[in-house]
């Protein structure tokens, strides 16, 4: 199944890659041995026939949750999300389930400018006929990558030149999707790392403070996590950490 699984979405990006070259290099048809494909719709000039199209769709539906990963807030909100469970010392609740959904909710929020610019210059021309297949991806791509320089460190793309062999672009318009993603996606660690640090300091306090109390009361039986979780999670509750959490967050996109 796995193998099955894998060769399938190999198919996928091999004939996607397949098509966009085809596509930009404005050959529009292809001819082989035994017969041909058209890659082009008729009625529509360039843009891309109903098959291709739909099996460029299948594969993008297929790649999006790395693209979610990958390019949008969704890594430093997760990450910082279960560095708090941890710190909590409750590592299954909340559950996975609730953390992903709270996580894509906050990064459709943090994201709202980028959303609300795709909508409106390319989602809705795109639906109403006025843009293409490659016009609109072309169009896409402007606002998300806007969004990943404004987060990015000049360190995290300097390394990924460094490591790609390359010269670092005098201009941010010339830095290439192939060295901002990774330098963007390091960014996010290093920031979220610093954030479930700021975070697991009044959590420790607390474990440290229960377990100094209880060895000079010679309870050296109990556990500390026994008497400290409670306490963490009353802490949690009175300050509505939630909420703390959630807007520390969001407010270190605009920082």
């Amino acid at each position: 199944m796995k193998r099955t699984k894998i060769a399938g979405i190999c198919t996928g990006i091999t004939l996607t890659l397949v098509c966009l070259l085809c596509v930009k290099a404005n050959a529009y048809d292809l001819a082989f041995p035994g017969g041909s494909l058209t890659l082009s719709g008729a009625k529509h000039g360039h843009d891309l026939a109903g098959p291709v199209r739909l099996i460029l769709i299948l594969t993008a539906l297929s790649l999006a949750p790395a693209l979610i990963i990958s390019v949008t807030s969704f890594t430093r909100i997760i990450i910082v999300l279960s560095m708090l469970r941890q710190a909590i010392g409750m590592p299954n609740t909340p559950p996975n389930s609730v953390l992903i959904s709270l996580a894509i909710f906050l990064t459709i929020f943090s994201m709202g400018p980028v959303l609300s610019q795709l909508n409106n210059t390319v989602l809705k021309p795109y639906l109403a006929g006025q843009l293409s297949d490659l016009d609109a991806a072309k169009s896409a791509e402007a606002p998300i990558k806007q969004f990943m320089e404004s987060q990015v460190h000049d360190s995290d793309l300097s390394l990924m030149y460094q490591l790609s062999h390359e010269k670092f672009p005098q201009s941010r318009d010339k830095i290439g999707l192939t060295e901002l993603i990774p330098a963007f996606m390091l960014g996010e660690l290093k920031i979220a790392f610093q954030i479930g640090f700021v975070i697991f300091l009044p959590f420790v306090l607390i474990d440290m403070v229960v377990a100094s109390v209880l060895m000079s009361l010679g309870m050296i039986m109990v556990p500390p996590l026994a008497i400290s979780l409670p306490l963490k999670v009353m802490m949690f509750v009175l300050i509505d950490g939630w909420d703390l959490v959630a807007a520390s967050i969001l407010h270190s996109f605009h920082g």
